[in-house]
């Protein structure tokens, strides 16, 4: 990997660090800006979830913008988008403004999230291509964590502006970098600029022919034009991988892994601690998160892919299942406090392991190559209205059946995600995507097309 391509992925995989960043900064906020306006925890719901709005509604666009103006200058209006809404988070002067200034990020989020990788994708060469994307989650996860230690350190002043503001900083530094990045190869050949592709590539790769062969690919995949829609309406095979791939996302959201990074201070709080613990147990939370990313890389292609998410959908759901029995027979002595975040910690492990980076892959793999794109939009916004739901109701659940129930809610959720990987989710590890695709559209079951 020569320097050019190293450059090109770590700007591009900032975007990652910066949806980390919106993700996580919340979450130390919110107490802070309940106590400075007033307002209710369904308001504070509001202001959480209005950011996944925008981001399903970034989403929905991101497919048409990134094939009109370009992976680049879609990357470019997503950085602008995350500077203009963290610093109007900063400024804002009503819960209202915040909620607009949230979907502003949102938007940007949505934006980034479809681009980054695809743009990570086209401009990475083969050898190097899975580590680059997987370097985009990685930076999710510390942006989360960059987020959380950031809002533990401006806590002890209850600085919740500067706790939304300060990400705008970030944002400018990733809007400078993205202006240098070279536009996607395989844009430039769809939009005929093949003069310009091919210069580009000659500063991405090692030598010529590499770069005629790479160029010779682009313009045989693009004879494949996607016909998602069509197929949609069409074929019910491809409905089959469509449905699973919401399904997948439907399940990495409702395992409670959001709930704990929008809400893991008030968490903490009903285990008895006090404001300066509730934001370290955050940061640690975080932490653990980034950790245990590590493991999912490692053994994604030894273990296998339903393997792993066995494994996880059982820890999450043990974890949840014991921090909510704590949660009932009462939380007693510093001994059951730090158990309680030992098992929720232990619940992390889970999803970063497994849920976390796993559904992602699979909602890639499982789509046939005219319906990629389609597919893998539908589960992205499925991805987020999810997301916004479990958002918007997490204070409800605990102020209506209480911190236990929902804590057995969600673990009862994972049990019943254990049963639908053993019956729905195949296992695609050392399979290729045109083996899938055969498999799919011969009409075996879902289970069965990565044999």
């Amino acid at each position: 990997m020569n320097a050019t391509v190293l450059f090109t992925g770590v700007l591009a995989a900032l975007a990652g660090l910066m949806f980390g960043l919106d993700i996580g900064v919340i979450s130390g906020a919110s107490q802070f800006i309940q106590q400075e306006f007033h307002v209710s925890d369904h308001v504070i719901e509001s202001i959480v979830s209005s950011m996944m709005f925008g981001a399903a509604v970034g989403a929905v666009g991101a497919g048409w913008l990134s094939s009109t103006l370009g992976r680049k200058r879609s990357l470019i209006l997503g950085a602008v988008l995350f500077v203009l809404g963290s610093v109007l988070s900063g400024i804002a002067w009503s819960p209202a403004t915040l909620i607009a200034a949230r979907v502003v990020l949102g938007l940007a989020i949505g934006l980034s999230t479809f681009t980054a990788p695809l743009y990570l994708a086209e401009v990475a060469p083969e050898n190097f291509r899975g580590a680059m994307i997987s370097t985009y989650q990685l930076m999710i996860t510390i942006g989360i964590l960059a987020a959380f230690l950031s809002d533990t350190a401006l806590s002890y002043h209850g600085a919740w502006r500067w706790m939304l503001g300060v990400i705008a900083i970030p944002g400018a530094l990733f809007l400078l970098g993205v202006l240098v990045l070279p536009d996607s190869p395989r844009w430039l050949l769809m939009r005929g600029y093949r003069e310009q592709a091919i210069a580009v590539l000659r500063r991405l790769r090692e030598d010529e022919t590499t770069v005629q062969r790479e160029v010779a690919d682009i313009d045989e995949q693009l004879k494949t034009p996607q016909r998602g829609w069509h197929m949609f309406k069409e074929n019910r095979h491809f409905r089959r991988s469509v449905g699973l791939g919401v399904l997948l996302q439907l399940m990495q959201q409702f395992t409670g892994m959001n709930v704990v990074m929008y809400y893991a201070p008030r968490i903490f709080q009903g285990m008895g601690y006090d404001t300066a613990a509730q934001m370290w147990f955050t940061a640690l939370v975080g932490i653990t998160n980034v950790l245990a990313t590590f493991i999912a890389i490692a053994l994604i292609d030894r273990w296998g892919r339903k393997p792993i998410l066995y494994t996880g959908f059982t820890v999450m759901a043990i974890g949840l299942a014991v921090v909510g029995a704590m949660m009932h027979i009462g939380i007693q002595g510093h001994g059951q406090q730090i158990f309680t975040v030992v098992m929720l910690l232990i619940f992390i492990v889970g999803f970063a392991m497994s849920a976390g980076p796993l559904v992602w892959t699979l909602c890639s793999e499982i789509q046939p190559l005219k319906g990629r794109d389609f597919g893998i939009a539908c589960s992205t916004f499925t991805n987020w209205i999810c997301n916004m739901i479990v958002g918007a109701t997490f204070l409800t659940l605990l102020n209506g059946i209480g911190h236990a129930n929902t804590f057995w809610l969600y673990a009862a959720f994972n049990v019943v995600f254990i049963a639908l990987v053993f019956w729905l989710v195949p296992e695609t590890k050392g399979v290729t995507l045109e083996q899938i695709e055969r498999n799919l559209m011969a009409g075996k079951r879902l289970r069965n097309i990565g044999s």
